[in-house]
């Protein structure tokens, strides 16, 4: 009798072990089986409108199922962040990230996430220069000539950004702080609407990604007066540094990638990475970043992940030297 029990008992947990592997073997063979969702935490018509968008497209081709962008901006990127790290982690919801995911960590306070713990990073896809714009009706045309309008009108300018303690926003605090300077800052839910604003006059200057300005650029309703990283952008190789520019060591810029879920299986993520990584360093997607200033870039998911933490760690710093603190 007690044989019998033991070997109901072998047979049940047995049972058991074969069901809990069944998920994580159809998911490895049949992984993605229907529409995959990028969030994109900002309003359409920012910087990362057309990255995201391209991604999308050219995934869904390589997966042969629908990728779709979803859209949810509010509160910094805070919001549709938010949505991506309670979603079921199970690789059909992921989180396509700015600079804004690693300062809004810095500079927020009671984040309803975690930004390391809840989340499992797949790779950056993409990297360009953040500038420094204002409007064309301000006649400057370079860093010395602002900063020197902004101290003959202390507090008077106005200055755009993505939204409360976003990336946007700590970049011109950070150069407020170095140029010895004082402006009104007006947030906005997303870059798009500071850049409409700054083209219709209501701001005076903004820093943003390439992608957002460029046909502004080109039809000369903005001015790019400086780069944020310390050397110049590829695509722009005449526009000095801000750094270059009087304010040494200013260094900023914009960095995109694709995030899921904390707990995504370990299929679903090799997945994703590897069908990213086929349709990055394409020639067509190339030629597609590059007419955005963007250059494809790529890395392991723990290379990505301990790149993130160390950049928390690095803004955290410039945060507290700049003497901004969380709100």
């Amino acid at each position: 009798m007690m044989d019998l029990i033991r070997g109901c008992m072998r047979a049940a947990f047995a049972a058991v072990i074969a069901a809990a592997l069944v998920p994580s073997v159809a998911l490895a063979q049949g992984y993605p089986s229907k529409l995959v969702r990028i969030v994109v935490a900002f309003p359409t018509g920012g910087p990362t409108d057309p990255p995201a968008r391209w991604v999308a497209q050219k995934l869904s081709e390589n997966f042969g199922q629908p990728v779709i962008v979803d859209f949810r901006g509010g509160a910094s990127g805070n919001i549709g962040t938010d949505y991506v790290a309670k979603s079921q982690p199970d690789g059909y919801t992921l989180l396509f990230i700015t600079s804004s995911f690693i300062l809004s960590s810095v500079t927020s306070a009671n984040l309803p996430f975690d930004p390391i713990k809840d989340f499992t990073p797949i790779t950056p896809v993409t990297s360009g220069p953040t500038l420094l714009v204002v409007n064309a009706g301000l006649g400057v045309t370079n860093v010395k000539e602002f900063i020197a309008l902004a101290k003959r009108n202390p507090g008077k300018l106005a200055f755009g950004s993505s939204g409360q303690g976003g990336p946007l926003h700590l970049y011109m605090e950070l150069f407020k702080t170095m140029a010895g300077i004082d402006m009104l800052h007006v947030p906005y839910k997303g870059a798009g609407p500071a850049v409409t604003d700054l083209v219709a006059g209501r701001v005076d200057a903004m820093f943003v990604a390439m992608p957002a300005v460029v046909p502004q650029m080109k039809a000369g309703k903005v001015v790019a007066i400086g780069v944020s990283s310390l050397e110049r952008a590829q695509a722009l190789p005449d526009l000095p540094s801000i750094h270059e520019q009087g304010l040494t060591g200013f260094d900023g810029g914009s960095r995109y990638g694709i995030l899921a879920p904390a707990r995504t299986p370990a299929e679903a993520v090799n997945r994703i990475h590897a069908g990213l990584v086929k349709v990055l360093f394409t020639p067509e997607t190339k030629k597609v970043f590059g007419d955005f200033g963007l250059e494809p870039v790529s890395s392991t998911p723990a290379e990505y992940a301990a790149w993130i933490k160390s950049q928390i760690e690095r803004w955290t710093q410039v945060a507290k030297a700049a003497g901004i603190k969380p709100e």
